[in-house]
């Protein structure tokens, strides 16, 4: 768990998860009618984690009882956590920054995830690590496949797994080598539930090991179908209220909780006790931020994802789904920005999607019209069955307040590539299939943020308001 994202403000849900089978709606929301999730005699389990510390966060209480019922089981972390220099700070009592310092915090974070492991009685065979950068995992995912030059690491100054523990020391960070371990981890242990970060969760490493672990998935369905179940870690203002409350139930966010097929896990009161202590093992974290990982020691754990989609050929979907018209709270700039931000901020209102012929339509309704300082940016991968996901299209389209740039990977493509159109408030993008690669599947994402060639340095990588990364599958036929 990472905390220095949780400025993000929420999402769309306009389309599909991986597509795999998480379970069905949750209805109402309320946690006591939720379906709960039950593991079987026959089930093997895999937990993946962004970091050391979500696998407890989230799935303590899976895991516990995975252990209990003796099944096979894996915990496989992406990273090592050396990006939460907040919690280095406090833990350390100094700044850690220089990169070997760093790393050594990441060493710190993976001794916690042994010691917490024992307690909840997982053994060090069943763990894996694979190193890949904190805080740049969703950038390698943006733009380093194929011809990309590895991602450098931000604090560890590397381009490469730097961990001798790791599962694959010196693999670059690219994400065809992301891909090619979550692959192996799959093939070899052969899951048949797997809980993984949520794809709207607003850390960015949460995302992106979902987005991973998708294509993963995708590629090999013709071996594996396993349930799918995300764990929520990072979202404004949630759980509530904080601390250790373990009589209190873990209910799902208020801005998802008609939407998002929810499912419980009830947790006993040892199982409760041994999940703490494994929170208290990651003291790194705990020094810092106990009162907030406390949070999630409650007497049940939570999952959900968002129900399948398919993108037929004049079909549109809208934000809101049928079964709650208006129902979707306001959105509203996020606390931890200035005065002077909230009043540059451009929120997303509504957005839909639509395939009209050969095209995918994207529209989105701002707040307000983007002013001098302000963009928005739009992320549209294809993915094929029968070509490798590093060769295919990933355009990101970058709106300003005149003009637009289309990038496939840093290479800069014409603005005739595709249809941009805009009035004050309306932004529509018209994305020929043709520049995806003539996907089967889409990965999609968007977000306003601040232009960093016209505004403060300190305001560059803010983003303001945006939509979580989605899929769906595409039926172009009439």
């Amino acid at each position: 768990m990472n905390s220095w994202c949780c400025r993000f403000l929420l999402v769309i849900c306009v389309t599909a998860a991986c597509g795999f089978p998480p379970g069905r709606c949750a209805g109402a929301g309320v946690m006591g009618a939720l379906p709960q999730i039950a593991l079987a005699p026959e089930d093997r389990v895999l937990v993946l984690a962004p970091h050391p510390d979500d696998e407890v966060i989230g799935c303590g209480g899976v895991i516990q009882k995975a252990v209990a019922m003796g099944l096979p089981l894996r915990v496989v972390f992406l990273t090592y956590g050396d990006a939460n220099e907040w919690s280095f700070l406090v833990y350390r009592k100094r700044p850690v920054v220089m990169p070997k310092a760093v790393r050594a915090m990441g060493v710190v974070r993976h001794d916690e995830a042994l010691g917490a492991a024992g307690v909840l009685g997982v053994t060090t065979n069943q763990l894996a690590f694979l190193g890949y950068p904190d805080f740049g995992v969703l950038d390698i995912w943006n733009e380093h496949w194929g011809v990309s030059a590895p991602y450098r690491s931000l604090l560890t100054r590397v381009t490469a797994v730097p961990y001798a523990s790791a599962l694959r020391p010196g693999a670059p960070n690219k994400g065809e080598e992301i891909l090619r371990d979550l692959t192996t981890v799959l093939r070899e242990f052969r899951p048949t539930k797997i809980f993984v970060s949520h794809p709207a969760d607003h850390n960015p490493e949460h995302r992106a090991l979902y987005l991973f672990t998708c294509v993963a998935l995708w590629d090999l369905e013709a071996e594996m179908r396993p349930e799918v179940y995300p764990y929520w870690i990072h979202i404004n203002g949630w759980p509530r209220p904080r601390g250790f409350r373990p009589t209190a139930a873990l209910e799902p966010p208020a801005l998802y909780r008609g939407e998002i097929a929810w499912k419980t896990l009830p947790l006993g009161a040892a199982e409760i006790r041994h999940k703490r202590a494994a929170v208290e093992a990651y003291a790194s974290q705990y020094k810092s931020s106990g009162n907030y990982l406390l949070s999630f020691v409650r007497r049940n754990e939570l999952f959900g994802d968002f129900p399948p989609f398919t993108l037929q050929a004049k079909t549109r979907v809208a934000e809101l789904p049928p079964h709650t018209p208006g129902a979707m709270p306001q959105r509203e700039p996020d606390d931890e920005l200035t005065d002077e931000q909230r009043a540059a901020f451009v929120g997303v209102v509504t957005k839909s999607l639509e395939l009209d012929g050969s095209d995918l339509v994207f529209t989105v309704e701002l707040s307000k019209p983007l002013a001098a300082g302000i963009e928005a940016s739009l992320y549209v991968f294809g993915y094929r069955a029968d070509r490798p996901f590093a060769l295919m299209p990933k355009l990101h389209i970058q709106i300003g307040h005149v003009l637009h740039t289309i990038d496939d990977q840093g290479r800069r493509l014409s603005r005739d590539t595709m249809q941009v159109k805009r009035s004050l408030r309306e932004i529509i993008v018209r994305v020929p299939l043709k520049a995806l690669g003539d996907p089967q599947r889409i990965l999609m994402s968007a977000h306003t943020h601040f232009d960093p060639v016209l505004m403060p340095m300190d305001w560059a990588s803010l983003p303001l308001d945006w939509v979580g990364w989605r899929t769906l599958g595409l039926t172009t036929e009439h």
